[in-house]
């Protein structure tokens, strides 16, 4: 049985939760609690191109905003 996470024919959605990082998902795996779809349903290498160039910071939210307010205060 093949990985459903290393499908290279598989198709997939792009998940981020509200820390803003993303997952690559099987479409046909219910999105875990906590994730919503930021880009429905496509090849692989469409999915990781879509992370690619929208999580360009890997930094979670919660200490992106703790580090915007150190250097505020």
């Amino acid at each position: 049985m093949t990985n459903p996470f290393e499908d290279a024919d598989g198709v997939y959605l792009v998940l981020v939760n509200d820390e803003r990082q993303h997952s690559l998902w099987p479409a046909h795996i219910d999105v875990p609690a906590g994730w919503t779809v930021a880009h429905d349903s496509d090849g692989r290498e469409a999915c990781l191109a879509y992370i690619e160039e929208h999580w360009t910071d890997m930094r979670p939210q919660s200490l992106v905003e703790a580090m915007s307010a150190d250097d505020a205060g």
